[in-house]
C-alpha cells in the first residue's frame, strides 16, 4: 500500500514459537531501496497469508487468506498500520489466495477452494456484488478453472491495470508450489462469461540456480503505478522447492537403508553373517511336530508354500559364497563393487540429509545485502581455465558482473563464455600485471574481488568474504595470508605466517578491495617506482598494493578469511607464472626488500589468525 511517498508492504511471515504464518508490515521512504520493519499487523490463532490490502470509501481493509479457519474474513484498520479489527465474514468457505477487484461498475471477488476432493492448484472461481463488502453471488461458469497445476489458475498477487486493460497473475505450481507467475490479460468479464488469455512476461530469471534470490521459485508479484507514472514491483523468491526439506530427508533414509542392506549381504557373502530361518519353519524339517500341526499344515496350502520358500532361503547363503568365491578375482572384483556402492549410498545419504539445499547464499551485513564486480586477468594461454572460472563464479549469489582483463593474443566473444552475469572484456595494449589495478570508470561497484582465473574455491567461500568485506571496506580481505618482517625480507608461504601465528599481508590474487580507493593509490605518483619494479619483473603487483595500502595507514589494513577448500588449477597447466616457485619466490622477496626501501618496512605489523569471533580466521 502507498501512501504518499511512503510504501507500506504487507507479508506473510512465520511464528518462530508457532510456526504458524502471522501478517507482518514493513515501510519504505526511498520508493522500496530499505525497508524498516514495523511489527506484526494481524496474528490469529490459526495460519495467515496472502495478505490483500486495499482502500474503500476511505477505509483501509485486509482480506488474508484464512483457509485454516474454514472462511474468508475481512479486516479494518483501526490504528495504521499494526492494528486491525475483524469487520466480517466475506464467505464460509476456506478460500485461498484471494483478491478483490472494481471492474465495469461491479466488485469481483477471485478465489480458490481446495477443499473439495480432487481439486488441486489449477482451480479458481469468481463471485460479484455490488460491493466489495458482499453479500457476494457465485459466476454462473463456476469453477472457472478445474485444470492442470501448472496453467496459472491459482492467484500469484494483486492485479493491475495497463493501458486500458486488466490483468491477473497466476502462479505456476507446476515443477512446485509456486514456481513461478504467469500474467493473463482479461478479455471478457462479465456475470455470465469470462475469457483471459496469457501475454508474455518480461521477467528474465537467473541463470544462477538456487544461488539466486528467486533460483527455485517466485510466486507473488504485487505491481502498482505511482502518480509520477512510474511503476514500482514487489516479488517473493525462494531457494529451495516447496517440500524440499522432506524430500531431501526421505531419500537420506532410502540411501541409509540401502547400505544397511548391502552391508548385511556383504556379511552373507562373507561368512560373516547368516541368515538361517529356524528349521522347524523350513519343508524339509524332520524333527518333532504334534499331529495336529502336521494335519492343519497339509491342510493349509498357504502354509506349506511358505515352508518351501524358507527352504529356499535358507540355502541362498550357501549358493551365493559358491558363486563369488572371495579368494578369486572375480569374487574381489565384485565384493569391491559392492563396497564402492556402498560407500557413494552413504555420501549420498550423508548428502540428503545434512547437505542442506544446495543453495550458497549470500550474507546480510546489518539486514543489507549488495553486489560486486569480479575481476580476472588473463591471456589466450588460459581461455580453458576462463571458461570453468566463469561458469563457476557467475552462479555465486553477490556477483555483479565479472570483468576480464585481457593482456595477450585474441580475446574471445563473451558468446563463448557460458555465464549467469554480464561479462565485460577489456582488451589491454600492453601485457603488464599492473593493469590488473587500472582505474575502470565503467565498474559499477565499490566492491570488486580480484580473482586469479587458476584459483577455484565454494562460492559460500567467496559470499563470507564479502560480507567481512563490508563490515571493513578501507581494507584488503583475502584467502591466502602471508607474513614478512623485518628480520626476514624473504617471501615465503603461508606455513611461515603459521608459525609466526600472524599475517601483515594478503595476496590480492584472491582479494576483496575498493576499486575506487585501491585502483587510484596504486596509479598514484607515489606508487610509480613501484609499478616499474612489477613490470621489470612481471611479478609482485599484490606485494605493492599491500605495501601501498600499509603506508597510507597505521591501523589494520588486512583481513583474511580461510576458505574450505581451495584448488589451484596453474599446477595442471604450463601457463602460470608461479609454476617454478623457487624462482617465483626469488623474485618476490627482491621485491620485498625493494618495496621496503620505497614505502617502509612492515616490521610491527602483524594480526594473529583466530582473532575475530567469526572463526573464519583460523
Amino acid at each position: 500500500m502507498i501512501q504518499g511517498d511512503v510504501f507500506y508492504l504487507f507479508y506473510e511471515t512465520k511464528n518462530s514459537f508457532t510456526m504458524q504464518g502471522d501478517i507482518g508490515v514493513a515501510k519504505s521512504i526511498d520508493k522500496g531501496a530499505t525497508w524498516q520493519q514495523l511489527g506484526i499487523a494481524l496474528d490469529e490463532e490459526w495460519h495467515l497469508s496472502y495478505p490483500y490490502v486495499f482502500n474503500y470509501l476511505g477505509q483501509v481493509y485486509m482480506m488474508p487468506e484464512s483457509s485454516q479457519k474454514g472462511e474468508l474474513r475481512l479486516y479494518r484498520v483501526t490504528n495504521f498500520p499494526l492494528e486491525w479489527e475483524l469487520d466480517r465474514v466475506i464467505m464460509k468457505k476456506p478460500l485461498i489466495d484471494s483478491f478483490i477487484i472494481d471492474h465495469n461498475g461491479e466488485y469481483w471477488l477471485f478465489g480458490s477452494e481446495h477443499s473439495s476432493f480432487g481439486t488441486t492448484n489449477g482451480r479458481l472461481e469468481i463471485w460479484y456484488s455490488s460491493s466489495p463488502l458482499g453479500p457476494w453471488k457465485p459466476h454462473k461458469k463456476n469453477p472457472i478453472y478445474n485444470t492442470y497445476r501448472s496453467f496459472g489458475a491459482r492467484n500469484g498477487g494483486r492485479p493491475f491495470r495497463y493501458n486500458g486493460n486488466l490483468y491477473r497473475i497466476g502462479q505456476d505450481c507446476g515443477e512446485t508450489y509456486g514456481r513461478r507467475v504467469r500474467i493473463f490479460k482479461l478479455e471478457v468479464l462479465s456475470r455470465v462469461d469470462y475469457k483471459e488469455v496469457e501475454v508474455p512476461f518480461p521477467f528474465e530469471e537467473s541463470s544462477k540456480g538456487r544461488n539466486a534470490w528467486n533460483g527455485a521459485r517466485y510466486h507473488h508479484l504485487d505491481v502498482q503505478q505511482l502518480k509520477s507514472g512510474e511503476w514500482v514491483g514487489v516479488m517473493d523468491g525462494d531457494r529451495v522447492p516447496s517440500g524440499d526439506s522432506v524430500h531431501r530427508f526421505l531419500l537420506g533414509c532410502a540411501s541409509v537403508a540401502a547400505v544397511s542392506g548391502l552391508i548385511l549381504f556383504l556379511g552373507v557373502l562373507l561368512g560373516a553373517v547368516n541368515c538361517i530361518i529356524p528349521l522347524n519353519w523350513c519343508a524339509d524339517y524332520s524333527g518333532k511336530r504334534s499331529d495336529t500341526l502336521i494335519a492343519w499344515e497339509r491342510a493349509n496350502v498357504f502354509s506349506s508354500k511358505l515352508r518351501r520358500v524358507f527352504s529356499r532361503l535358507n540355502r541362498v547363503p550357501s549358493f551365493l559364497r559358491s558363486w563369488i568365491k572371495p579368494n578369486t578375482f572375480a569374487g574381489r572384483s565384485v565384493l569391491t563393487l559392492i563396497f564402492a556402492l556402498g560407500v557413494a549410498l552413504s555420501c549420498t545419504g550423508v548428502t540428503f540429509i545434512y547437505g542442506g539445499s544446495g543453495a550458497e547464499e549470500p550474507y546480510s551485513w546489518k539486514g543489507q545485502f549488495s553486489q560486486f564486480t569480479l575481476l580476472t586477468m588473463t591471456y589466450d594461454a588460459r581461455l580453458w581455465n576462463l571458461k570453468m572460472f566463469v561458469n563457476h563464479y557467475s552462479r555465486c549469489a553477490s556477483v555483479k558482473e565479472i570483468l576480464v582483463v585481457w593482456n595477450r593474443g585474441i580475446p574471445p566473444k563473451v558468446s563463448d563464455l557460458n555465464s549467469a552475469v554480464p561479462v565485460r572484456i577489456r582488451v589491454e595494449d600492453l601485457n603488464s600485471l599492473n593493469n590488473r589495478f587500472k582505474v575502470d570508470p565503467l565498474i559499477k561497484t565499490r566492491a570488486v574481488l580480484e580473482l586469479d582465473d587458476d584459483i577455484m574455491m565454494p562460492c559460500d567461500d567467496v559470499e563470507r568474504g564479502f560480507m567481512l568485506w563490508r563490515q571493513h571496506p578501507d581494507r584488503i580481505v583475502g584467502f591466502y595470508p602471508r607474513y614478512v618482517d623485518g628480520s626476514r625480507l624473504e617471501y615465503s608461504g603461508e606455513k611461515y605466517a603459521r608459525k609466526n601465528k600472524g599475517y601483515n599481508m594478503i595476496l590480492t590474487g584472491a582479494a576483496f578491495m575498493d576499486s575506487q580507493v585501491a585502483f587510484e593509490r596504486y596509479w598514484s605518483e607515489q606508487a610509480k617506482p613501484g609499478r616499474e619494479v612489477v613490470d621489470k619483473y612481471f611479478n609482485c603487483e599484490d606485494v605493492l598494493m599491500n605495501f601501498l595500502y600499509a603506508n597510507a595507514s597505521s591501523s589494520k589494513t588486512v583481513e583474511y578469511v580461510r576458505p574450505a577448500w581451495a584448488i589451484d588449477t596453474s599446477k595442471l597447466s604450463s601457463a602460470a607464472i608461479s609454476r617454478d616457485t623457487n624462482v617465483h619466490y626469488k623474485i618476490r622477496s627482491e621485491c620485498l626488500r625493494k618495496f621496503s626501501d620505497m614505502y617502509g618496512s612492515m616490521s610491527g605489523r602483524r594480526w594473529e589468525f583466530d582473532s575475530r569471533k567469526d572463526r573464519w580466521d583460523v
